[in-house]
């Protein structure tokens, strides 16, 4: 499985939309600042949405196309699923 993820800060004011093979590993990663770069710097680590897919280039062209829309289409997406932009991971323990 593949899952293109968007997480945010704690205040919600940045969003780093991603794509990975392994979600929960992925999210220990960036909840343990082990991935450098954007998420790190911003303290980005609170995973508020994400969906799955077999197929590699479905989660790619999905990851793209969210990157390209803009911030109130994405709080509409993340919303219609977790409007209350809950730590999804909170019961994982990571």
């Amino acid at each position: 499985m593949y899952y293109v993820y968007m997480l945010t800060s704690w205040n919600n004011k940045v969003l780093y939309t991603g794509v990975t093979n392994n979600l929960e590993r992925r999210m220990y990663e960036h909840k343990n600042k082990l991935v450098k770069g954007f998420t790190e710097k911003y303290n980005v680590n609170k995973l508020v949405y994400f969906e799955s897919t077999s197929d590699i280039k479905a989660a790619i062209t999905r990851e793209k196309q969210i990157k390209g829309w803009t911030r109130a289409k994405k709080n509409a997406l993340i919303e219609n699923l977790n409007p209350e932009w809950r730590d999804l991971t909170a019961i994982w323990d990571i």
